[in-house]
């Protein structure tokens, strides 16, 4: 783990800012993984740094939380507009 926090330092993946007065920081953990091949045999170990999101108090921590999700009618509608622009048919199942 410490070298999975080493290259994350190295690649300016955070900037350290000072807390905001009476907020609490996010904790995180270290999530292990042992990858096996095929064969049962050692591929690797992975390693994961994640944040205990789960910690967080709606209200004080956060007001509201929002989820992006398409609906099937909308992408359907983008590919046909897509393949309108570029001349090619469609054929759906």
């Amino acid at each position: 783990m410490q070298h999975k926090i080493a290259a994350l330092q190295a690649n300016h993946t955070w900037t350290l800012v000072p807390l905001p007065l009476h907020k609490r920081p996010i904790g995180c953990k270290g999530v292990y993984k042992i990858k096996l091949k095929l064969d049962g045999t050692l591929e690797r170990y992975k390693a994961r740094l994640v944040a205990k999101g789960y910690s967080q108090v709606e209200g004080v921590d956060y007001r509201e939380t929002f989820a992006p999700v398409a609906k099937l009618t909308t992408v359907r509608m983008l590919l046909v507009w897509l393949l309108c622009k570029v001349g090619t048919s469609i054929n759906w199942m």
